[in-house]
Order: structure tokens, then sequence, then C-alpha cells
């Protein structure tokens, strides 16, 4: 069976524009990262949108919420900016009972080369793959569940809450 990527956004998928310096947003990198990484997993991949964490609103949840019910897929990643993504597994946790969701992001966009999204990736799919049912984040190789996590400001890092 294929496990579901669903695309949100985040700093995964965030370009610079060296005119002015900003960060935006063009295309996923997803596909190219899978086959970068040589992966072996059947994968289904959609885009949700394609927006940062911080302007993610609770209807925005909701779409995400609606297509990890409605999917086929029993094994769900999803990509997600870091700054809410523990909000966003919060919304999640109590309300999908039977798949496994597991939420992933990056601290520095794949564009620049030294990004930690490519890790986060394979390890979020590996992760999909052992876990049972239920939400997680997984940052840097460790996971943790919908209901005990937060991304500590200060370091940069998640943790437990």
């Amino acid at each position: 069976m294929k496990t579901g990527i669903f695309i949100t956004g985040g700093t995964f998928d965030k370009e610079y524009n060296e005119l002015d310096g900003k960060l935006f947003f063009k295309d996923t990198h997803i596909k190219e990262m899978l086959k970068l990484g040589r992966c072996n997993v059947d994968v289904e991949v959609r885009t949700l949108m394609m927006i940062d964490s911080l302007e993610m609103t609770n209807e925005d949840r909701k779409t995400i919420l609606e297509n990890c019910v409605k999917c086929p897929e029993e094994k769900i990643v999803i990509t997600h900016g870091t700054d809410t993504m523990a909000e966003t597994a919060r919304f999640l946790g109590p309300k999908i009972k039977n798949k496994t969701v597991v939420l992933t992001g990056a601290m520095v966009p794949y564009t620049f080369g030294s990004s930690d999204g490519l890790f986060n990736l394979g390890s979020a799919l590996a992760f999909a793959q052992m876990l049972p049912h239920g939400v997680y984040v997984v940052m840097n190789g460790k996971k943790f569940a919908w209901d005990n996590v937060r991304k500590n400001k200060k370091t940069g890092e998640f943790e437990e809450d």
C-alpha cells in the first residue's frame, strides 16, 4: 500500500529571491528529494497548499484533516512549517484514530544545500511505516507524540512538552 505525502509548504519548499532577499514559494521539491534520497517507498504526493505555517489557519488545518480522513492511504507524511507544526499535530491528534500521520519539516530550505529536510523526510517516511496509528511529529531523527511536543524557540529544536 502507498504512503501519502501531503505538502503544505513550510521551509522545505521555500526559494530565495536574490534581488530582494526574501523567501517565497514556487513549487515543491519533494519529488526531487525523494529521487535524491533513492526512496523506494511507494508514495502518492499531493500538494494541499504552499504556505508559511505562521499563516496557517484552522480552516487550513481542516483541509489537512479532511485529506487525511478521506485518502485511501493508512500511512501519511505531512511536510509542514516548523513554527506551528505542534499546533497542527494537536489539531489532528484527537481526530485521527485509524491512520498513522507523521508531520515533519525543515529548519533550512532544501534549495540552500545545507538543509536538514532530506534527513527529516527520510526519517518521517521510516517512522510512518513503523509507528502504530496516531499522530506524530518527527524532526532530526526523533519522534514525538502529538500531545507531547513543542518547538524550543531558543534552540530551534523539537522536544517533549
